[in-house]
Formats: structure tokens, sequence, C-alpha cells
């Protein structure tokens, strides 16, 4: 890969017309529900832990048995 010598600081950036605004460096992206994105009811946050619990379980049963 070919780069371009270093000769100063890299330009700012700008905003594009439409785009999001910028972020902070080390900032996160920040995340917006859409139409299609809902956030996660607390049912699958349950079920989720319900079923790593299982298999915590079943993997410590494995070892000990």
């Amino acid at each position: 890969m070919d780069e371009r010598p270093h000769d100063g600081p890299l330009p700012g950036a700008y905003p594009v017309p439409g785009g999001s605004l910028p972020l902070v460096d080390g900032d996160r992206v920040p995340w917006r529900p859409g139409p299609g994105r809902r956030p996660l009811p607390w049912r699958r946050y349950v079920y989720g832990g319900v079923i790593a619990l299982v298999v915590l379980l079943l993997v410590l049963l494995g070892i000990v048995g």
C-alpha cells in the first residue's frame, strides 16, 4: 500500500449534506431505533439469561462428572 508522505496534520472533518453529525474522536456511534429496530423486550434478556445458566450448568456437570 502506498502511503502519502507526512506533511502536517490531517484536514478536519466536515459535515456531509444529509449525513449525521461528526463524532468526537473516541466517542461511540449513536444508535437511534428506527422503524425496524426496536429495543429488545425484557423477556428476551430473561430467556437469554436462563439459557446461559443452563449451558453453564451443563458445562460444569460435564467437567465434574
